[in-house]
């Protein structure tokens, strides 16, 4: 899909065809669109190609009029009821004489953002802010997913005394991954950011040099949230572990003591029910009380010595 849009009036309004200083939103293209943005706005195939690249890995580049920037961007994925995969997707974004350009394999959080108006003072026609902007909220769904996670987290810990299944374990497993994916992002951003601030690939003016400043900041703090945030799962997934194990053996425990009260009854009339001589008072109730009295205080011997 390719769609059109450019401020009017201090909002982002959608139009119908592109015009100069306009922003071109291209999400999921066909090949048929693809090849539109190539024929029709001379866009370097290379860039384009790389920019629906899901294992293209965040850069900047510069060919001719045309720089490529290449940022990921952070997305979350509801697996099951109680399961939720946050993983990231690369966005490129392209900035021309007359157009700016953002294509992205999925559409996400950020653009939405942006197209809705979430996003306050976006001008189109100033690209630069505009790129600057984009890479603010970028960092800041970053952030917003990053608390997800360790409130998620939270949710599992409190799970943890009474874990007996895998779902608590796999859920922070992919939690655990997801960190990863986000840690390994964030720095390949936090250099294309740097790079972005040395001036030489835009033209950075005063305001966008300090715009960019603080989104250098906020990456920078997400690094450190997704290290703490995986140092703190790590150590959970252990414990689940332990608790998981020290559950179980709870319960073989107790299956254990069952079992050995129940082969006690079992055992005596086994006894009774052989044809062996000399057996005191095998006709009566004896064999009844002598199974039920052991019975009990083999119960509560077991129950007793339970610490």
């Amino acid at each position: 899909m390719i769609h059109f849009y450019q401020t009017q009036d201090n909002m982002i309004q959608e139009l119908k065809e592109p015009v100069t200083g306009c922003w071109v939103c291209v999400i999921d293209p066909t090949a048929q669109e693809v090849q539109r943005l190539i024929e029709n706005f001379k866009l370097d195939s290379g860039f384009v190609r790389s920019s629906l690249d899901e294992e293209e890995s965040s850069r900047i580049e510069r060919e001719d009029e045309q720089t490529l920037i290449i940022v990921d961007t952070a997305m979350s994925e509801i697996q099951t009821e109680e399961t939720i995969l946050f993983f990231t997707v690369p966005l490129g974004i392209i900035i021309t004489k007359d157009y700016l350009f953002t294509i992205s394999l999925r559409d996400n959080q950020i653009l939405r953002d942006m197209r809705d108006g979430t996003v306050k003072g976006v001008q189109t026609r100033m690209k630069t802010r505009f790129v600057m902007q984009l890479l603010l909220r970028i960092t800041a769904i970053y952030l917003q997913d990053l608390k997800q996670i360790d409130k998620t987290s939270y949710i599992m810990e409190q799970k943890l005394s009474s874990a007996m299944k895998n779902k608590e374990l796999i859920q922070m497993l992919e939690l655990e991954k997801s960190l990863v994916y986000f840690s390994t992002s964030l720095k390949a951003n936090e250099v294309t950011i740097e790079k972005l601030l040395r001036g030489r690939t835009i033209k950075l003016y005063d305001e966008d040099q300090e715009l960019l400043e603080d989104v250098l900041i906020e990456v920078r703090q997400a690094i450190e949230m997704s290290h703490i945030y995986s140092g703190i799962i790590s150590s959970m997934v252990e414990a689940f572990g332990s608790v998981i194990s020290n559950n179980l053996n709870i319960v073989m425990w107790r299956l254990t003591v069952v079992t050995i009260i129940m082969s006690i009854p079992t055992m005596i009339f086994s006894f009774y029910g052989m044809n062996t001589a000399n057996l005191p008072v095998p006709d009566t109730w004896f064999p009844t009380v002598i199974a039920v009295v052991i019975t009990i205080v083999t119960a509560y011997i077991m129950l007793k010595q339970k610490k």
